[in-house]
């Protein structure tokens, strides 16, 4: 079975930095992508960024430029680097995992809650 977790996130001012963290188990590495989701009180959750199982990488309009993911193969843990962080950018972020030959992310982190002060 596959567990994630997620940690790293806290109270920034805007424009501090922050970098969370996605330990996965129980899969084998190289066939799945990783996502990073975010989600704020009364909003839908919504996609920030996947580092795919080839190492491609997408990131929402709203973060390019910001935010950059990465993964450690050898720790399976994947990473979420935010720079320039914005009051916007509050939300919970989760990570999901996603098999390499399927359309959905089948298993989710408990999330880690990011707070961006102005």
């Amino acid at each position: 079975q596959v567990q994630l977790v997620e940690s790293g996130g806290g109270l920034v001012q805007a424009g501090g930095s922050l970098r969370l963290s996605c330990a996965a188990s129980g899969r084998t590495f190289s066939s799945y992508s990783t996502g990073w989701f975010r989600q704020s009180p009364g909003k839908e959750r919504e996609f920030v960024a996947v580092i795919r199982w080839s190492g491609l990488t997408n990131y929402a309009d709203s973060v390019k430029g910001r935010f950059a993911i990465s993964r450690d193969n050898g720790k399976d843990t994947v990473y979420l680097q935010m720079n320039n962080l914005k009051p916007e950018d509050t939300a919970v972020y989760y990570c999901a995992s996603q098999y390499m030959y399927s359309s959905d992310y089948s298993d989710w982190g408990q999330g880690t809650q990011v707070t961006v002060s102005s």
